[in-house]
């Protein structure tokens, strides 16, 4: 009886220990596997790709219009409207689209710490400062275009893409390595050379005040730019709509003091809407959307990304302007093409060294 019972308990053990092995390699039911981790990340991994593509792609058909619209609004060489008010209006429509968008996540997801209006003291008081950068660039960004044309103007705005690198790398602690600094000075030469009018030698002269008020914006730009980056991500958790509401209240502040300050008569006399068109109305819905694109960029990729899309959007300008002015490309804006499709290439391949 003895012996018997050792043989059934070691037929058991023989049994259990062929369980085991058949169960080598399986996880067990309700523990996640490797395989589960691995493809969830994936997932997720595709998932911010497909939203910083989105995003990006908005931005660059933006800004590529951006310029144009500008130029269009003008009429008989002059702003029949005010550039405050314009300004002003830009501001409210990107807080009215920020708030709609957080009704919608309230509705869906409810009102979390995260989503929530209500904020401290700490967090609402670096906001101004990114607005009052951007309402001098902003007003810049006109007043501008009565010292230089469209090309010197595009030309110009080249100087943020240094600027930008060089506070990126001072603001945000974040170096950037030799080849990353080559394809920004290629980026730069690119963007200027696709752009040069060859008909012309005198592309690049322009009046000292140009020159003032283009490194101005540059700089403005480019500060604005890293420090609004900064913000944002201080918190990755805080719902960007918040973000984007608190930068644009005080944005809609400061516009309404210039209108005040600069065109408080004008407005007064001739009314908020005076020298309105549906040019100026595309253009005021075009800077909105790219405000609310470049916050998004910002949120879900870096400054990087964004001078690079606004980059290939002069680039896309010019591509619009033979279908709309009947503009020649020429065999400088070819050159320039390709300078800039090896600068991104070389962007990217020092970020893949960095990792």
């Amino acid at each position: 009886m003895e012996y018997r019972k050792i043989k059934d308990q070691d037929k058991d053990d023989e049994r259990l220990q062929d369980d085991i092995e058949s169960l080598h390699g399986k996880p067990l039911s309700g523990a996640p596997s490797n395989n589960m981790v691995v493809l969830g990340s994936s997932f997720s991994e595709r998932s911010k790709w497909k939203v910083k593509s989105i995003v990006t792609l908005a931005l660059t058909l933006l800004t590529s219009s951006q310029a144009i619209l500008i130029v269009w609004s003008k009429r008989a060489g002059k702003y029949e409207y005010s550039v405050t008010t314009a300004n002003f209006l830009v501001e409210t429509l990107k807080c009215a689209l920020s708030l709609a968008a957080l009704a919608r996540t309230w509705r869906n997801e409810g009102v979390t710490d995260d989503n929530r209006l209500s904020t401290t003291l700490d967090e609402v008081i670096v906001y101004p400062i990114p607005a009052a950068l951007y309402l001098v660039k902003n007003l810049l960004q006109y007043y501008i275009f009565a010292y230089v044309d469209a090309p010197g103007y595009q030309i110009l705005k080249n100087l943020n893409i240094i600027s930008t690198g060089i506070l990126y790398h001072i603001i945000l602690k974040k170096k950037l390595g030799e080849i990353q600094w080559a394809a920004f000075i290629l980026l730069c030469a690119g963007c200027t050379t696709a752009q040069l009018n060859p008909s012309s030698d005198h592309v690049l002269q322009t009046p000292v005040p140009g020159w003032i008020m283009a490194i101005v914006m540059a700089l403005l730009s480019g500060f604005a730019g890293v420090y609004t980056e900064a913000i944002i991500k201080k918190r990755p958790s805080r719902n960007i709509n918040v973000q984007n509401f608190w930068l644009y209240i005080f944005g809609m502040i400061f516009n309404a003091i210039a209108i005040v300050v600069q065109d408080f008569s004008a407005v007064a006399k001739k009314g908020f809407f005076h020298g309105y068109s549906l040019v100026t109305v595309c253009m005021i819905l075009n800077h909105a959307l790219s405000g609310i694109a470049v916050s998004m960029v910002m949120k879900y990729a870096d400054n990087i990304v964004k001078v690079y899309s606004t980059s290939v959007a002069m680039l896309l300008t010019a591509v619009v302007s033979v279908f709309l002015f009947g503009y020649h490309l020429s065999l400088a804006f070819f050159l320039g093409s390709t300078v800039v499709s090896v600068s991104v290439y070389l962007h990217s391949i020092g970020k893949l060294q960095k990792k």
